[in-house]
């Protein structure tokens, strides 16, 4: 069996970054502000450069760092952000909500997945929180969400590999399950035989040289490789 059909998301903060992923061979852009919050919701001036990259990009719709609850002026917030988004003519969106108790926001999230109706939905990692994996891959089925994006609640995809398999397995045909977080070439190829997954999420990002200032302090940048996206690309091309 091959692994013809595998895609690869590269999340990116900056619109070099959806350059840069589009030259390695992404199938796909998770576009984001802020990558070292873990994603943040990107600017009207980025949606709008990106959709005409020429590459399917899906908005992070994500007020605020922190956790994954969200206040009813967060909600309205992400609302409109959906909006823009389709606007600006995005293919897709991100987004996700905790409840505060251990489980998905679901009047939230029907209330923004009614929002981005015609729009592809990805299911972001707040499912990596929430006490019942299985239960919120349920959820998300009955909601109408395209894909769940998850570590499988660990650290990273390839500790969570066995997590991610059953939740694959659980999934069925009836929403995409797609591993993320620290995927690289040198584990990709054992990521996906491991999980049977379709679609991986990477950053596929190297630490710049030069230091971005900031005010007093300096700390280190990280920019898109597209030589990295390449190498991802090609070992999710491997034969499982």
């Amino acid at each position: 069996m091959t692994s013809a059909h595998h895609k690869l998301e590269v999340c990116v903060d900056t619109f070099e970054g959806v350059m840069a992923a589009k030259d390695g061979g992404a199938d796909r852009i998770e576009l984001c502000a802020s990558l070292s919050e873990g994603g943040l919701t990107p600017s009207a001036g980025l949606m709008q450069a990106a959709a005409l990259s020429g590459i399917p990009c899906h908005a992070m719709i994500r007020p605020r760092a922190g956790d994954f609850t969200c206040s009813q002026h967060d909600i309205e917030i992400m609302a409109h952000d959906i909006s823009a988004a389709r606007t600006f003519g995005l293919s897709g969106v991100v987004f996700g909500i905790e409840d505060g108790s251990g489980g998905l926001d679901v009047r939230s999230l029907g209330r923004l997945m009614d929002e981005a109706s015609g729009l592809d939905t990805t299911l972001h990692r707040v499912v990596d929180v929430v006490s019942d994996r299985m239960r919120a891959i349920d959820v998300a089925i009955e909601l109408g969400f395209d894909r769940i994006l998850t570590s499988g609640g660990a650290q990273d995809a390839e500790a969570g590999a066995a997590e991610i398999a059953a939740m694959v397995r659980h999934a069925g045909d009836a929403i995409t399950i797609m591993p993320g977080s620290g995927i690289t070439a040198r584990n990709a190829a054992g990521i996906a035989r491991a999980t049977g997954a379709r679609e991986f999420h990477a950053s596929c990002s190297v630490e710049k040289e030069a230091r971005l200032h900031n005010m007093f302090t300096q700390t280190p940048q990280r920019i898109t490789s597209a030589e990295i996206v390449r190498n991802v690309k090609a070992k999710l091309r491997e034969p499982i």
